[in-house]
């Protein structure tokens, strides 16, 4: 199932109707959900703020049910600027905060509540897909 929505952060709200709506008639742990909700909020506020700069933009959200074993694959795909937060720099969590360059904690986070992250450019588009297994 597929949504599109403004890429703005008022939106998230949708997102997260949508995607939990498709998860609803399946069974896992409250915390798997407060995973992949986080992971969920981490992509789209990235790409509302920072895809399309001053310009407005559309995301397409895309979630599926998959498996066995059974889990959530979300792919996010904008036609914002080209970016790959993946080969981002990761942050030094060990230098203090007053120190560390900006920038760069959402992505690890999503890295590490997640079981896998991936990114494309395809066609001109950004694809990011975050997958979770529902236990």
């Amino acid at each position: 199932m597929k949504i599109v929505v403004e890429a703005t952060k008022t939106n998230l709200g949708k997102i997260f109707d949508f995607i939990n709506k498709q998860l609803s008639s399946y069974s896992f742990s409250e915390n798997t959900r407060s995973k992949i909700n986080i992971g969920v909020e981490e992509i789209f506020i990235n790409i509302a703020n920072y895809a399309y700069g001053n310009e407005k933009g559309e995301v397409e959200i895309d979630c599926e049910i998959v498996g066995p074993p059974l889990k959530v694959e979300i792919s996010f795909l904008d036609s914002g600027k080209k970016f790959d937060p993946l080969s981002y720099e990761e942050p030094d969590t060990t230098t203090s905060i007053e120190n560390r360059k900006i920038g760069g904690l959402g992505i690890l986070l999503t890295k590490k509540l997640m079981d896998d992250v991936e990114y494309q450019y395809i066609d001109g588009k950004n694809m990011i897909k975050i997958v979770k297994e529902l236990n």
